[in-house]
This record gives structure tokens, sequence and C-alpha cells, in this order.
């Protein structure tokens, strides 16, 4: 029954049946912005051109099937670049090949678990400083490339950039640099005056044919088969499985990360579409599954294509099969041509993606919003530029979770209240003054848990000499064991120091942690738990009476009925 809900339903199929015109003209221009993503992607990442026009195929045709969302599009990502090229450097080829598979099972696996709904957890300012940190890493990245130099040995983006300078200095390649920047410009410039037309590919067209025309001296990407190859497991080495494991998880996490961020932002770029996290993690698990298959590299679903998707009028699935389909087709009828293209140019590609990618006015009001933002934003992008993508969000996850408790624990207060004459009970004025010497109430607001209870514990544990405390415990919004833990300390060092500790208005929620670890039993002990406040003053009231510090009170007052409701 679960894996029906995954799979695709007639509702899918109807939609591709309404505005078909428009969705074969947007998959169209999808392809051809995808085009020279794929193949730059495909040459960053190791594995060569031909392993990115394989995974948009491959991978975009089943992501469209199968995914939660009818406006993505998938296929090789930046992202995903980054984080396999170290993994190329370890385990070569193969082990890319069998990481993207196992990362494919782990997404299905994900998918039927229902890990999909977690997204939403995901603060703002991690994404935000997530994206940043990409984008520098896919710009760093290319800087060989664009340099004409070849790329040095090394996983570590900064130090391959900084010796693909150096080689640069010892012989200087212009010819690369001015292809790489002139595709950058073109780009950038015409997405500002013209941002329908797909200036990525009018780029690259252009860049070639001068590179052929004057005979540049500019690498091409060489010679691509005319064709998907035939499916094949032979990469698979099952005594490797175990070491590559880790890695797979690596790239499993992003997979389903920037996947599902994709298709929120789709969401968030139309009326009406709402994707099924879940199913977007199968369809990406399947993707991943098959793509390695034909020599793939692992996919995602990738935030500029779907954009260009969405702004390209497609409003169901065929759109995306469209563009692979169309990609597929480029593959068998004009590999020759595409050969032909400079690696200079894909850089500028790159480049330029990688700029447009940074939204200044994001950045801006994500750094102005809160300092614990902007201090989230930036470790998560020094994080993803030093280290790897999974461990930035991690660290960004983490320090969010920790700012976030921060501010929760300020919220919680331990306030003392004062005693009024007016308060029900029936006390005169003088029986008010001995009740306001003898006892003390406080009122606790807010979370009483482990980022709080420390501080709570010193301030009540202060309480001056004092014959009674009243805790009103109503406001209490949650309860941990740890603040538990403290209440039950702050009561036991009370009883200590010769002060009857007594509490009123628990609520019924927060009964089971107290009972837990002892400390409802210890605020129960001689009846000292009470459901109101006025009850709670009223057992204080006798406990002084038996202590023989308040004289005995009229029969008319001890009758007296509370009437305040617990606070």
């Amino acid at each position: 029954m679960r894996l029906r809900m995954l799979l695709p339903a007639r509702a899918d199929v109807a939609v591709m049946g309404r505005t078909p015109r428009r969705d074969l003209l947007a998959g169209l221009t999808v392809a051809i912005v995808a085009l020279p993503l794929a193949l730059g992607f495909g040459v960053s990442s190791g594995l060569g051109a031909e392993a990115g026009l394989a995974t948009a195929v491959v991978a975009g045709a089943l992501a469209a099937l199968f995914g939660g969302s009818n406006l993505q599009v998938s296929g090789p990502t930046g992202a995903m670049t980054v984080v396999l090229v170290p993994i190329v450097a370890q385990y070569g080829p193969s082990g890319v090949l069998s990481v993207g598979l196992l990362a494919g099972l782990i997404c299905v696996g994900l998918a039927v678990a229902r890990a999909g709904r977690y997204m939403a957890y995901i603060p703002a300012s991690v994404v935000e400083g997530f994206t940043l940190g990409i984008a520098l890493v896919i710009g760093l990245q290319q800087v060989p490339n664009a340099l004409g130099v070849a790329k040095p040995e090394g996983d570590r983006v900064l130090m391959v950039t900084w010796r693909a300078v150096q080689d640069f200095v010892q012989a200087p390649n212009w010819t690369a640099v001015a292809l790489a920047l002139s595709v950058a410009a073109v780009m950038l410039a015409g997405a500002r005056l013209r941002p329908t037309v797909p200036f990525s590919i009018v780029a690259v067209i252009a860049a070639t044919v001068v590179a052929r025309v004057f005979r540049l001296d500019a690498a091409a990407i060489g010679e691509l088969p005319s064709g998907l190859p035939a499916p094949s497991l032979a990469f698979l080495d099952l005594s490797a499985l175990g070491s590559l494991l880790a890695p797979a998880v690596a790239v499993a996490s992003l997979a389903a990360l920037e996947s599902l961020l994709s298709a929120q932002v789709a969401d968030g770029m139309t009326v009406g579409q709402r994707h099924d996290p879940d199913r977007e993690l199968f369809g990406q698990g399947l993707a991943n599954l098959a793509a390695p298959l034909f020599g793939g590299v692992p996919a995602t679903g990738a935030i500029a294509r779907t954009a260009v998707n969405v702004r390209s009028g497609a409003s169901s699935r065929l759109a995306a099969l469209t563009h692979a389909v169309i990609l597929a087709v480029i593959v068998f009828s004009a590999a020759p041509l595409v050969s032909k293209i400079p690696l200079a140019a894909l850089a500028g590609v790159l480049l330029a993606t990688a700029v447009r990618m940074v939204e200044v006015g994001s950045l801006r009001a994500m750094a102005r919003a809160t300092r614990s933002d902007a201090v989230v934003l930036v470790l998560t992008a020094l994080a993803t530029l030093v280290l790897d993508l999974v461990y930035a969000v991690i660290i960004g996850l983490v320090v969010a979770g920790a700012l976030a408790l921060r501010a929760v624990a300020k919220q919680a207060r331990l306030d003392q209240v004062d005693f009024r004459p007016d308060l029900p009970g029936g006390h005169s004025e003088e029986e008010h003054a001995l009740l306001a010497e003898h006892i003390v109430a406080y009122r606790i607001d807010g979370p009483l848990f482990f980022a709080a209870a420390h501080r709570f514990l010193l301030e009540l544990s202060e309480v001056a000499d004092v014959r009674v405390v009243i805790l009103r415990m109503s406001r209490v919004t949650t309860m941990d064991a740890t603040g538990a833990l403290v209440l039950k300390d702050a009561v036991e060092k009370l009883n200590r120091r010769g002060i009857a500790v007594m509490a009123s208005g628990i609520r019924p929620g927060q009964r089971q942690v107290l009972d837990s670890v002892g400390a409802l039993g210890l605020l129960r002990y001689e009846g000292r738990e009470y459901a109101t406040t006025p009850e709670a003053i009223g057992g204080a009231r006798t406990h002084l009476q038996r202590a023989g510090l308040l004289p005995a009170i009229s029969d008319q007052h001890a009758r007296t009925t509370p009437q305040e409701p617990a606070r």
C-alpha cells in the first residue's frame, strides 16, 4: 500500500494532456539550457562529458516520471559535482558509479520511511549559506579549464585552484581565458537584457565556431559516444561496498536535500502546484539507481533548470520528459559536433551559473534579519567551501539549533509574585502581612528544559529566609527531564533549609516527566501539590499555623472557597 502511494497516478497523466504545446516548448527551452550544463558538470566531476549527458537523459526522464513534482527538472548539478570530485580522486570512476547506486537505494529507503516531511525544518539561513558556498565552489572548480591548464591533483578546491593559478603564471593561455570570460559575460549580460533567450547555448556555439575558424589553441571536449552505452553492472565491486557506504550516505543526503529544495522553489514560483516530498525522494532514488548503469553520475533536482522550466510556462511532467528526450536525440545525432566544444567555453557557462546562483538581495535580507541568521549563513558557506556539503549542512543545523535553543531559553522567567490583600481566602491585613513575611510565591513562565534549567536553579536557590515557597507552574510551556531534575534539586535544597515548597497548576502533560524523576512525589509530600494558587496559599497558611507562626483563622475564613483560577 505504501509503495503504491509512491508510484505515478492517473492524475499525473491527465495533467500532461492539458497544455501539451506549452509543455513541449518549455521542454525544448530547458534542453537548450541544460546541454552545456550537463557537459560542463560531467567534465567537472571527472567522469567526462558523456557521463553528464547520460545522467541528464536517464535520470532526467525517470525523475520526471516518478518524482513528486510536476515541474522539477533533474540531472547533474554543481552541488553534486562538488561532492563527487573527492570521491573520484579516492575511488575512481567505478567507485562513483557504485556510490550512485547505493545512494539511489538510500533515497528509496528514505521515501518509504516518509523522511521527506523533515525538509521543512531546515532554516532559511542554512539554505542560503549552503547555496552561497556551492556557488563559490563551482566557480573555483572552473579555474583550471578557464585558465587553459591541466587540472592539478587534489580534492580540496582551494588548493587545486591555487596550483592551477601557479601553472597558468608559468605558461599563460590567454585564449582559454578570453573564451571563458566572453561566454560568461554574454550569459550574464544576456540574462539582464533578454531573460527569455537561452544565451548559454548561443555563447557556446559562438565560442566553438570562433575557436574552429581561427584555429585557436583551445582544448575541446573530445570524442563522445554516439548514443548511450548498454546498461551494465560491470563497475560493481561487492567487496568495496563497505568502504563506499559513507560517501554514498553523503551523496544521498545531498540528492535528497537539493531535490526537495528545488521542488520547494518550484512550488513558490507557481500557484496551485504542490510537490509530494516522499514521492520526490522515491523518483530521485530510482533515477540514481538507473543512471550508473549507463555510466552516469549521481543526479539531483536542478534548481536553475527547474526555474527555467517554470518561467517557460511548463505545467506538467511532459516538459521535463521532453527535455530528456531532446538531449537523447542530441546524444545520438550530434555527438561529433558537441565533441568540438572548447572546455574553456563550458567553464565560462559554469562561472556564469555560479554568479547567478548568488541572490544578493536574499543574502542581504538574511544578514540583516538577526545576528544568529547571519552567523549561521556565514558558517554554512565557509564549511561548504572548506569541508564538504553534508558537513556544512550538519554544522549549519547544529549552530542554528543551538542559537534557537539559546533564544528560547531566554524566554524562561522566574518572577516573584507579591501577595495582595484582596486575594481570595478572607485573611485580614494583619494576616496578609504575616503571610508576606513567611511566604514567597514564584510564577514560572516559558520552557523549563535543559537550556534554561540551571539558570532557574540558581535563581530559586537564592530565595531569602522564608518558611514557604509557592511555585505557580500553570504557565510552564514545556518541560524535559533536565528541567524536572533541576526542579527536584531545587525543592530538595529548599527543604534542607527548612523551607516547605508547594506547587500549583501543574499541567497534565508535565506530570509524567516530573513523576519519572521523582519530583512529583517530592511535591506531593504532605500534600504540597495543589490545583490552584489560592489552594496553595491555604496550604501554606495551614503549614505556618502548625509551626506556630500564624494564628488560627476563623471558621468563616477556613470555609472560604477559593475562586481564583490556577495561574
